[in-house]
């Protein structure tokens, strides 16, 4: 259930990439603001500009100009170092593409940001994680044993173990079936409900972005108006 304090604020944020002749205006003044524990389903076109507001809400791109606030911190003003341990603890991804290690077991590749964090409980929390997700006897199988659907779920685990309060998912059924995609939404929204994690979610699936609280669509680098939750959500 959402709350009134912000998770997610940005303020008229601009972003250029690319350099000299070359330079493309991606992000057109937008301002959001998302409340914690809320979904939002982001939609838009390809080339609009979704991928890379997700990227600018975890700090992976800086804007030119505007603010970026996460957790209540002003991230687009953190160094590098500061930003890399920001992200470790309180954001959680999940791409389209796995973006697993291949040569870690799924218990590595879930450990991973939790040693990273000096967590001294990481494997432990890793196997429970993935007890959550339904892959307890795939602990010790790689990335290359594993299909596309297994995958994701270690990938979902991964990115739920460290407790994030926001979890950023980019297209996450785009490499798998449409029933294997169903599962995977399926446990990513039951776990998300679990862990009271704020999720922003882009997709190109109407339907998908449904199941969101709110639905938000980009066009040429812009936010349009919001779509309206759903009575009851």
């Amino acid at each position: 259930m959402a709350n009134s304090e912000p998770a997610i604020e940005l303020a008229d944020v601009d972003l250029s990439l690319g350099e000299g002749a070359a330079r493309v205006h991606i992000l057109r003044s937008v301002s959001l603001t998302i409340a914690r524990g809320e979904a939002v389903g982001l939609v838009g076109a390809s080339g609009s500009g979704k991928s890379t507001l997700l990227m600018t809400i975890a700090g992976l791109e800086r804007p030119d100009r505007g603010a970026v606030m996460v957790d209540g911190m002003r991230i687009d003003q953190m160094g590098e170092d500061a930003l890399a341990r920001f992200r470790g603890q309180r954001i959680g991804f999940v791409f389209q593409s796995f973006h697993l290690i291949p040569t870690m077991t799924a218990l590595e590749n879930v450990a991973a940001p939790l040693e990273l964090a000096d967590r001294r409980d990481a494997f432990d929390r890793a196997a429970a994680e993935l007890a959550l997700v339904g892959l307890s006897d795939r602990q010790r199988h790689y990335p290359a044993q594993l299909s596309g659907g297994e995958q994701q779920r270690v990938a979902l685990a991964r990115a739920l173990a460290p407790r994030p309060s926001v979890v950023i998912a980019d297209e996450p059924t785009g490499n798998l079936d449409e029933a294997t995609g169903r599962a995977i939404i399926d446990l990513l929204f039951s776990e998300r409900q679990r862990s009271g994690a704020t999720l922003v979610l882009v997709t190109h699936d109407p339907a998908l972005a449904a199941r969101c609280g709110r639905t938000l669509r980009m066009a040429s680098g812009r936010l349009e108006a919001a779509a309206p939750a759903p009575a009851g959500a």
